[in-house]
């Protein structure tokens, strides 16, 4: 496909409502300039319409100050749902040891992983029927509350009731950081939201820096069930303490360095066209920058009847939101295979994670480190992951590759590092490995990030976002539970690994759609 965006005129979006285009006077050649990802999918024509105007606003608008601080502010949300699946695994064992080692082991991965399975759900929701902005200044602050009062935690049980509470917090930033984002881009910088997917590798790698610091010191580490108690096991708790205390900055930052404005796309679906027009004026005289969208060129658009039902607040506003994201053939496909390759990487990753140790020891490996070692290699390979989402966000928007073979080429490339993997002996060896295999993986996952809500219609981006988080979250439960109850020195699942990786490739790139040189609906 040719990536420089033609004049388009979506059938479906330009008749109906109002009489063909050219006996629109509002309408003009200016204003239908570009073409949008799914103009052509046959979806509410009025909304489709004002969809094509808001983006040229924002075009219009171009980048600016504001889109500059969201893309750090919205990366503090990336970081924190990384730091937060890595906290409860380096806390796991020092917690569980100091508890006396009794219940269930697993506790604290299942916790957290339902927690941000819920809060996928609940955020990704929310954010479709109350509005971005609420859900995005509330939630990093319930996951920096949860954090830090993890850490004055008594025993298992309640560590696992905070741990869960954080997912749930945490769990809806990867949904609306995204969708806010990509809400305010300009078209020609929408690689920028598989680029912010660096924040994720940033987070990985101030967990491992955290825990390197916290978690070495034999001071405040036991070394056996026997001996330990809460005076001379703080580490974990100084880790909980100061991952929450930064979470909580972020999330005070979010509330003072920017006044978040609720997105203009978000508006169009209520309906609420003065605020679309007021938001780019406020915007345009803060910036300097023109603005040519009048409340009267939307008004001439029509009504918008499909976004919302007469009651948000009900079962059918819920049934609106999942509707949406079947209303067509083709988008009903695109949604199914977008979930289904959340769910495959949210079982292939960690479940080569849980395999590979006893794997490695039966083939006579030898990476015996230190404890200092240890979580060296452990910071080194999450800073590694820094760097894939920033080779994806040049990448993506090459014509010859697009987003769909950016992550065919993410996906195979980690599946190979995946496979000689197997072959490690050494631990010089195995820190290469894991380093290659987290700049790679995250070629593939920082693209997806960036790709679900590309394609997914406006009024319904944040429903189907969260709902392909929430898949994955369930594949990592499933990961626990089969590390509980599998046999782990069979080579089966190594390969089943590396295949699922195949997999995810070849169906990223049969996607339906193609944003590249295209702007989100």
């Amino acid at each position: 496909m040719d990536g420089n965006p033609k004049l388009v005129v979506p059938d479906s979006g330009l008749k109906g409502g109002g009489g063909d285009v050219s006996e629109r006077s509002n309408l003009d050649e200016e204003s239908l300039k570009g073409q949008d990802v799914l103009s052509l999918q046959g979806l509410d024509p009025a909304l489709n319409r004002k969809m094509h105007l808001v983006n040229n606003a924002i075009d219009e608008l171009g980048w600016t100050p504001y889109h500059t601080k969201l893309f750090f502010l919205n990366g503090f949300g990336y970081a924190v749902d990384s730091l937060i699946l890595l906290l409860q695994s380096v806390i796991a064992g020092p917690a569980f040891r100091e508890f006396g080692e009794v219940g269930y082991d697993k506790a604290l991965t299942v916790a957290v992983y339902t927690g941000m399975l819920a809060g996928a759900l609940f955020w990704g929701l929310g954010a479709d029927i109350i509005g971005r902005r609420y859900s995005f200044n509330i939630s990093l602050f319930i996951c920096s509350i949860a954090g830090i009062l993890a850490g004055a935690m008594p025993n298992w049980a309640s560590l696992g009731t905070f741990i869960a509470l954080v997912g749930f917090g945490g769990g809806g930033n990867l949904v609306l950081d995204t969708t806010v984002f990509l809400e305010f881009v300009p078209g020609d910088k929408q690689w920028m939201v598989t680029l912010m997917a660096a924040w994720w590798g940033f987070g990985q790698a101030i967990t491992g820096f955290v825990a390197w610091g916290f978690l070495v010191p034999e001071e405040w580490n036991c070394a056996s069930v026997d001996t330990c108690t809460r005076e001379n096991n703080m580490g974990w708790r100084y880790v909980m303490f100061t991952s929450g205390a930064l979470v909580f900055v972020m999330s005070i930052m979010r509330l003072t360095v920017i006044r978040l404005h609720e997105t203009p796309k978000y508006l169009l679906g209520m309906g609420d066209d003065n605020k679309v027009v007021a938001t780019f004026k406020l915007l345009a005289t803060k910036y300097n920058r023109p603005c040519t969208l009048t409340v009267d060129k939307l008004q001439d658009c029509g009504v918008v009847t499909t976004a919302h039902s007469q009651n948000r607040f009900s079962f059918a506003e819920t049934a609106i939101h999942l509707r949406g994201l079947f209303s067509t053939r083709k988008i009903a496909i695109s949604t199914l295979m977008i979930w289904l390759s959340w769910a495959m990487v949210g079982l292939a990753y960690p479940l080569f994670y849980v395999f590979l140790p006893t794997y490695l020891a039966s083939r006579g490996a030898s990476l015996d480190v230190s404890t200092f070692d240890s979580w060296r290699n452990y910071a080194l390979t999450n800073v590694s992951a820094i760097f894939g989402p920033v080779l994806a966000g040049w990448l993506c928007n090459q014509p010859l590759l697009g987003r769909r073979y950016t992550m065919l080429l993410g996906a195979l490339l980690t599946a190979a590092f995946f496979f000689a993997y197997t072959a490690v002996r050494t631990a010089a060896q195995n820190v290469g490995f894991s380093c290659a295999i987290g700049f790679c993986l995250n070629i593939y996952y920082g693209t997806l990030y960036a790709y679900t809500p590309e394609v997914l219609p406006s009024a319904h981006r944040a429903t189907g976002n969260g709902v392909a988080v929430a898949c994955n979250r369930v594949m990592g439960i499933l990961s626990a539970v089969i590390a509980t109850v599998a046999d782990t020195s069979t080579t089966a699942p190594i390969y089943i690994c590396g295949a699922l990786l195949v997999a995810m490739g070849l169906v990223a790139a049969v996607f339906p759609f193609e944003p590249y040189g295209r702007r989100s609906s």
